[in-house]
């Protein structure tokens, strides 16, 4: 992999209106024209550097999606309230009544929800599968299908799609790749393996601070200009709009999302190394063991290493339960959903994250009980870190 996303993020300079290092935030819902006409032409047809209303085109909400777009080396991007308004805009600008996706059976629990519960009601069908299955991607595909889904790390149990192989047998049949690249930034770049739409929840590793929420597609122009026509385009109409000042604290965020992914994946390996030795079942890429390794190391920026997401199965739920809050009294860090923060959080996916698929189809897809997520976080000393951890093993009657 060729890609340096920490220099493409180092590179993107923007001086703020009076020379400020950082862009200026532009703290307005619409902007004025000075002549009917411009405005007339505006609502014709996208003109750049003319911006007409906040939920069409902010020029904060500009420079953070010029950065992504940067990062996830697309054309162009747009920013939106969440990670789930960015899938939801995605999906429903690339599909329509009659429509088909075939989706990952292994995605979060939100888009799960969507596409099982939601969906249906505008008779779009979803077919979920082992994305890996090549027969059962091409025992799926037909010329309904117009959307294949994934997530370039898979949510709770880590599993790594072949994005190239994925889209080498979809292509004929002009279904579009769409990846959530959530657990990856940086360390995936999904248009380089033929991704066609590249979707992430900010609030997570990308912001890193948990204290915003945002969403983002990246893509071609045509793509994004079509979420932006104020006729049609998803983005425009169903008006999931970040907040400026939000976009703002996130653009400079941006700016140590390398240092922090580095950090994030040291932390993480080491952890499940030590988890390895102690003979505890493990789900983490960087270990040789994980099914994907291989995989990671060809489609991945392993410069940055392997991710701070691991998954912990104690196959044993009230177990899981006490391990959690004993991490929590220990103060190893927080029993909470989300990601991405820079202390470790934790939770039991099959309650939380995952809850909305049935336990019939979480057993059938090996989500056990006792699996607890984990983010690991920017410890300076991960080995106290671990001691931590090992002392909470023990003490919920884990043996290790």
């Amino acid at each position: 992999m060729n890609f340096d996303p920490s220099s493409s993020i180092q590179d993107y300079l923007v001086f703020g209106e009076f020379g400020g290092v950082n862009p200026s935030i532009t703290d307005s819902s619409t902007f004025t024209f000075l002549s009917p006409d411009k405005m007339k032409e505006l609502f014709e047809h996208d003109v750049e550097g003319c911006f007409l209303y906040s939920r069409h085109w902010n020029p904060t909400n500009k420079y953070l999606s010029n950065a992504l777009a940067l990062m996830e080396s697309t054309e162009s991007a747009i920013v939106t309230a969440s990670g789930m308004s960015a899938i939801t805009c995605s999906i429903l600008q690339l599909c329509k009544a009659g429509d088909e996706i075939i989706s990952s059976h292994t995605i979060y629990g939100g888009t799960y929800a969507l596409f099982k519960n939601f969906l249906p009601r505008f008779n779009i069908k979803v077919h979920f599968i082992d994305i890996n299955d090549g027969e059962a991607l091409q025992d799926k595909l037909t010329s309904k299908t117009k959307v294949v889904y994934c997530e370039s790390m898979s949510n709770p149990l880590l599993e790594i799609p072949d994005i190239h192989k994925i889209k080498s047998a979809i292509e004929p049949w002009g279904a579009k790749l769409v990846v959530d690249n959530t657990f990856c930034p940086m360390l995936f770049t999904p248009t380089e393996s033929g991704a066609d739409v590249t979707i992430h929840s900010m609030t997570k590793f990308i912001n890193g601070t948990s204290d915003a929420m945002g969403g983002c597609i990246c893509s071609t122009d045509e793509f994004i200009h079509q979420l932006t026509d104020v006729n049609s385009g998803a983005s425009m109409l169903l008006g999931p709009a970040l907040d400026s000042l939000r976009a703002a604290s996130i653009l400079k965020n941006m700016h140590s999302l390398h240092i922090r992914m580095a950090k994030h994946s040291e932390n993480a390996l080491f952890l499940a190394r030590k988890f390895q030795e102690l003979g505890l079942k493990i789900y983490y890429p960087g270990l040789s063991t994980h099914k994907q390794h291989d995989l990671f190391c060809r489609q991945g920026n392993t410069d940055l290493g392997f991710g701070g997401m691991l998954a912990l199965d104690v196959e044993d739920e009230k177990k899981a339960h006490r391990f959690m809050e004993n991490m929590q009294k220990e103060k190893v860090g927080y029993l909470a959903v989300s990601l991405g923060y820079f202390k470790t959080l934790f939770s039991s996916p099959g309650n939380s994250t995952s809850s909305e698929i049935p336990d019939d189809e979480q057993a059938s897809l090996g989500l056990s009980k006792g699996l607890v997520r984990m983010s690991i976080g920017l410890d300076h000393d991960i080995e106290k870190t671990y001691s931590r951890i090992r002392k909470s093993l023990i003490d919920a009657d884990i043996k290790v």
